[in-house]
């Protein structure tokens, strides 16, 4: 998975499930419109999936490790879609969806080009008029020390909007807070 222990830790406790349930999510999603039918790309421990289930009528979930989406089948099975697979190679049909979501997981991808294929990926399972929407943290010394020994690639807010851009979304808004959080919004046309 790409997660030091401290990670795993911080990733799985109580406290980081309602920091995001309390404040992360409703800041990411302030204003979005997600529509019926929702594809969460990479929830890990599932605290994003635990919060979203109840804001949204379905809701899938994808995840890249084979015992966290198991785990997620366990917490959620019966309220949740829940497909072990790869957000850049997404096993999905064309146009499905209404919204998709990827949460604090942008940088454990391990490279620029595979966080592209994840930005297409997205825009192919898209319906026209959806809505491609997260957030990810902001590189600072603080981030970087979280994720020693992890998997880390953090996205730079000022390259990501042409970044979807290029996967061919439209309409992309960013909000940064330095330091912290960025979140970002992209439509298909």
């Amino acid at each position: 998975m790409g997660m030091n222990r401290y990670h795993q830790w911080l990733c799985s406790s109580e406290k980081w499930a309602k920091d995001v349930r309390d404040r992360q999510i409703p800041w990411a999603l302030e204003g979005a419109e997600l529509g019926e039918d929702v594809l969460e790309i990479g929830p890990g421990y599932g605290a994003t999936t635990s919060a979203l289930v109840d804001l949204v009528p379905k809701l899938t979930s994808v995840e890249i490790d084979e015992a966290m989406a198991a785990r997620l089948e366990r917490l959620h099975g019966g309220r949740v879609r829940v497909l072990q697979g790869d957000g850049t190679a997404l096993p999905l049909p064309d146009k499905d969806f209404s919204a998709v979501v990827c949460f604090t997981m942008l940088h454990h991808v391990p490279t620029a080009r595979l966080q592209d294929k994840l930005f297409a990926e997205a825009f192919r399972v898209l319906r026209p008029g959806g809505v491609f929407t997260g957030s990810d943290g902001v590189h600072s010394l603080g981030f970087r020390l979280i994720h020693i020994g992890d998997t880390f690639n953090p996205v730079d807010p000022d390259t990501l909007p042409a970044r979807l851009r290029e996967a061919g979304f439209d309409r992309v808004e960013m909000t940064v807070r330095p330091k912290e959080k960025m979140r970002f919004r992209a439509h298909k046309g």
